[in-house]
């Protein structure tokens, strides 16, 4: 299957269109509740394949998570999540967010997708992951888990930095868990992020993004 539809204007209309038909639907208990978005750009800088960027849109009301994605599972592959969100009291010294989701993907890739997204942080660290199993429609054999996690320390409010790890199809080389340092800056609704995967390896490489969170 070929998508010719950009990926952003493909993810935006996807959660536009979700969020309308629940907000119509929702009880009066919901419906005094807001959308919040997030906007997530990333680009994947290789050194012996194609660069690629990898965009992702979420809206959450209340509990309910929704969220889309290209080129993430496979290129040229879109893949839509609904989850539920769970937090516990933000007044509590260990901080715990889940997110469990259910998706499918089609493209290049098609099939179902349970997953996964968890923050835990305590004082000025904080982890976050994010995991998925791909579960391949035209052949099991390709069935994938793909995972990604930082645990970064907070030197300021604007200022975070630590490791990151992840497991991912789309990059080709010889190790299948990648890792390296990262940072981030956060500036209202903004953050932008820079990790640096295998340093002191040739098959190192580059990843930045921008996000932001809306509404302001």
């Amino acid at each position: 299957m070929n998508l010719a539809i950009p990926p952003a204007a493909f993810l935006a209309a996807l959660l536009w269109s979700a969020s309308n038909a629940l907000g119509e639907t929702a009880g009066s208990a919901v419906a005094a509740q807001v959308w919040s978005y997030r906007l997530n750009a990333t680009m994947n800088v290789l050194p012996s394949e194609p660069d690629y960027l990898q965009p992702t849109l979420s809206a959450d009301r209340g509990a309910l998570h929704l969220e889309g994605r290209y080129n993430y599972e496979d290129r040229e592959s879109a893949s839509a999540f609904v989850g539920w969100n769970y937090e516990t009291d933000t007044e509590t010294k260990l901080r715990l967010a889940l997110t469990p989701m259910f998706g499918a993907v089609v493209g290049k890739t098609h099939g179902a997708i349970p997953a996964l997204e968890l923050t835990l942080g305590v004082s000025r660290l904080e982890l976050y992951s994010e995991s998925e199993y791909v579960l391949d429609a035209r052949d099991s054999n390709d069935s994938f888990f793909y995972h990604w996690s930082e645990l970064a320390f907070s030197a300021t409010d604007f200022v975070s930095a630590g490791l990151v790890i992840q497991r991912s199809r789309l990059i080709h080389n010889s190790r299948e868990i990648q890792s390296g340092p990262m940072v981030r800056l956060t500036r209202g609704p903004w953050e932008g992020a820079a990790y640096f995967f295998n340093p002191g390896s040739e098959e190192h490489y580059f990843v930045g993004s921008i996000a932001l969170i809306f509404p302001f």
